[in-house]
């Protein structure tokens, strides 16, 4: 089990007056269950990510604990599926960079085999970032980190700038894979797609969890959510005319 107990995160700047950012974050993660992370923009979705993996700011100041099966997160236990296809090499092709991080967990990894868990052909491991369509770009940061062979996945903001097709197929294959039995905290703004694969739904807002759903809360006008900003956010996905 993937565990945060009461994170709290703020920037520290040389000389400067500490900003809060995360206050007493709580949630879990389960084998062959996915959870969701929703808020608004700033609300500290990414930087979630980045202190379970530990890549926070060096001016950030941690607190709180921060477990994987009740011992550290290490490497090849847990991956990250980036927000950014900044994040691909535009030096080395797919197969390429597959391999690559396959590597730093020592593991072996046949590119061809990783595509083929995500959906894309055989090919695509000969394909440079550049002559990647967005789609692609996202789901070979998938396969680059299923190259670890993690237990847990963290895909932040999976879906983002994708047209509904592609958007689709994404979070088709992110549900495979826990059905297949990974645990997936699974960050994003596309609250229709994210509640039709996971479990539960995590809302921030300004760095605070304001309630954690189940999510078949999240249908209707959203009259099974608590908090008045989760059923805001319910409701912006489709307008208020819907509910009229």
């Amino acid at each position: 089990m993937l565990r945060i107990a009461d994170l709290s995160l703020a920037f520290w700047p040389v000389g400067g007056v500490p900003e809060p950012v995360l206050s007493g974050i709580n949630l879990t993660v389960s084998q062959g269950e996915g959870v969701g992370l929703v808020g608004g923009s700033g609300a500290g979705k990414s930087l979630i990510a980045q202190a379970i993996v530990n890549t926070v700011p060096v001016t950030a100041r941690m607190t709180g604990q921060i477990t994987l099966e009740g011992g550290p997160v290490t490497a090849g236990r847990l991956a990250l599926v980036p927000q950014s296809v900044d994040a691909l090499d535009p030096l080395a092709n797919v197969g390429h960079q597959i391999a690559r991080f396959a590597r730093l967990v020592a593991r072996k990894a046949d590119p061809v085999s990783v595509l083929d868990r995500v959906g894309l052909r055989p090919d695509v491991a000969a394909l440079y970032p550049h002559q990647l369509s967005g789609g692609m770009a996202k789901t070979v940061l998938l396969a680059i980190a299923l190259a670890q062979d993690p237990d847990f996945l963290i895909a932040d903001e999976p879906t983002l700038g994708l047209d509904p097709h592609a958007a689709d197929g994404l979070m088709a294959c992110l549900s495979g894979l826990i059905a297949a039995g990974k645990g997936l905290l699974v960050i994003s703004h596309d609250l229709p797609r994210l509640v039709a694969i996971t479990r539960r739904v995590i809302v921030l807002q300004e760095g605070h969890a304001v309630e954690t759903a189940a999510a078949t809360a999240f249908s209707g006008a959203g009259a099974g959510l608590a908090h008045p900003f989760s059923r805001a956010l319910w409701r912006a996905q489709y307008g208020e005319i819907a509910w009229a």
